[in-house]
């Protein structure tokens, strides 16, 4: 046949691009009609018969015959003249089927059709590519580092494929060289033009979520369930957990002998520090769970406005709130409820003063430090050791040393 390079491309995509014979023929016939739609104008009385396992085509194109002299659509009609060339018997009003050759169509039809044929193969993988990853959303995957950029690293899968690890979605200690395995979750596949961008994830809650399941077995075979899950990604994340067997204590088998079962986890996550608790419907309870490892005193609970007063003793306070604010902010992810610290057996209108009132004195930037770790009076600051407070802030000791003097010259006079 005229183009061998085009029927001998066939079977090369149908092995090459994993394409079932059935769509590979859908394909070929609705390249070749648009073919001959913009030869002939229309592709209604043609027939296209492919064999893509043989590499086998053949177009035969039907017209109706009629008089010399009444031949008004060239592409539907033919002349009994010109029919009876093809075989002398023919009669007016008789159909007449005609094999089309390929290079009737022009060389320059022929390597437009080949390039047609290329982009619809593409298209369809992108389709089904697209249609994969987007049952793969949630879930954990794994693929190899192929290119670092600044703003993003490129993995490749097992099949070729390419997905996108963007900058914020990687966990803040995280270092890959090419040819690092990297798992994450699939968070979203987005089309780009028509090529499909995946999107992994390392800083999801779900991404921890997935890696409970992964890791341990009874949370896998659902005798235990993860109720939520908040995460600052690196630093902190807390989780809760439940199970209908009294028999199973959920926590204890989250975190296993000595940390030996969650210690997996939290090394993939950079040594993310975890809270494993256990959720319960109580929600004084549970708010009480949620700020460990600060012991709580009592708490009052607003329901309509979605709030609650934890009280605590002044020791515990630096516990609730935790380094950079994350163990107070966790908990109230966790709870759904904005959770505010209140110092028991400290009347602040007379025998403390709030630290913003020393703000002429120190610099807003140190009170900030200190009420990251829910230090924001005068009293707060003074009961507390300074060595332990250069360990829980970014502050130097030089600048701690400081305000303490201040405080001390302002407040205790």
């Amino acid at each position: 046949m005229e183009n061998i390079a085009l029927i001998e491309s066939f079977s090369e995509f149908k092995d090459d691009k994993l394409i079932d014979r059935v769509t590979l023929m859908a394909i070929l016939e609705d390249v070749f009609r648009n073919a001959l739609k913009k030869k002939y104008g229309s592709d209604d009385n043609f027939d296209i018969i492919i064999n893509p396992d043989k590499g086998d085509m053949e177009i035969w194109r039907r017209r109706i015959v009629v008089a010399d002299d009444d031949l008004d659509l060239e592409n539907e009609e033919i002349t009994l003249t010109e029919a009876r060339k093809i075989e002398a018997d023919f009669e007016i009003g008789e159909e007449v089927s005609e094999e089309v050759k390929l290079i009737d169509l022009g060389r320059r039809a022929i390597l437009a059709l080949r390039q047609n044929l290329i982009s619809k193969i593409h298209e369809h993988d992108n389709t089904n590519l697209y249609k994969q990853f987007k049952d793969l959303i949630g879930e954990i995957y794994t693929a190899e580092v192929h290119h670092v950029r600044p703003r993003v690293v490129i993995l490749i899968d097992d099949e070729g494929n390419e997905i996108v690890l963007p900058k914020e979605k990687q966990i803040p200690s995280d270092f890959f060289r090419k040819g690092d395995n990297v798992r994450g979750i699939i968070e979203s596949v987005e089309l780009k033009g028509n090529k499909p961008q995946i999107i992994m994830s390392r800083t999801a809650d779900k991404f921890l979520e997935k890696l409970f399941e992964q890791e341990i077995p009874e949370v896998f075979d659902g005798l235990i369930m993860i109720k939520n899950v908040v995460r600052i990604p690196g630093e902190k994340a807390k989780v809760a957990v439940d199970s209908y067997d009294d028999r199973i204590d959920p926590v204890g088998a989250c975190v296993g002998m000595k940390g030996s079962r969650i210690h997996g986890i939290v090394r993939e996550l950079g040594n993310e520090n975890i809270d494993v608790i256990n959720y319960t419907a109580n929600l004084q309870l549970y708010i009480t769970r949620a700020l460990s490892p600060a012991k709580v005193s009592s708490v009052k609970i607003d329901e309509e406005k979605k709030r609650a007063e934890v009280f605590l003793k002044l020791e515990e306070v630096s516990k609730a709130i935790g380094r950079g604010g994350h163990n107070i902010k966790l908990a109230g992810l966790l709870t759904g409820y904005e959770l505010d610290v209140i110092r028991e057996g400290i009347a602040a209108e007379e025998d403390d003063v709030e630290l913003t009132e020393f703000s002429d004195e120190i610099d807003g930037w140190v009170i900030d430090e200190f009420a990251k770790i829910g230090l924001d009076t005068a009293r707060s600051i003074l009961n507390q050791d300074v060595a332990d407070l250069v360990r829980r802030t970014d502050l130097e000791e030089e600048t701690i040393l400081e305000v303490i003097r201040i405080l001390k010259e302002e407040f205790q006079d």
